[in-house]
């Protein structure tokens, strides 16, 4: 619950910039240094709703197998270990999605719900390793 309530807030928090960034349309450029430091940084809006679609399939996947639904958990563990990535990602992030691509197969290919489980709760410890590697979300 804690991790859908970090991307709810992110989420808010992406829109009220995309409101502020109207609002200072009216005001003067930013200086050539400053915008080339701000489109070096890798976590662009449409990165962070790529990663927000990353919590919405944990969560399908965590619901349907809290309800024991095998069938349920197969739609969101194909698309966390197969779905298309977006660009930007660090190198040094590369091997948490490789892990939790790892943990959603074992999901796909198991018939044990406590193997799926374990698998799930890896799938999270990366996205979290990822979010605290990249300094996102690191309050609670």
């Amino acid at each position: 619950m804690k991790l859908n309530m970090i991307f709810l807030i992110l989420f808010a928090v992406g829109i009220l910039g995309c409101v502020e960034k109207e609002q200072a349309a009216s005001e003067p450029a930013v200086e050539p240094e400053a915008a080339a430091t701000q489109t070096e940084d890798w976590r662009t809006s449409n990165f962070l709703v790529h990663m927000h679609a990353h919590a919405e399939h944990l969560d399908d996947l965590n619901y349907a197998l809290d309800d024991g639904d095998f069938e349920g958990a197969m739609t969101p563990a194909y698309w966390l270990s197969r779905h298309e990535t977006v660009g930007g990602l660090p190198a040094d992030l590369q091997p948490l999605l490789v892990r939790m691509r790892a943990a959603a197969r074992v999901v796909e290919e198991t018939n044990d719900l406590a193997a799926a489980r374990a698998a799930a709760e890896r799938i999270g410890k990366e996205c979290q390793g990822c979010h605290t590697a990249a300094g996102v979300g690191n309050e609670q």
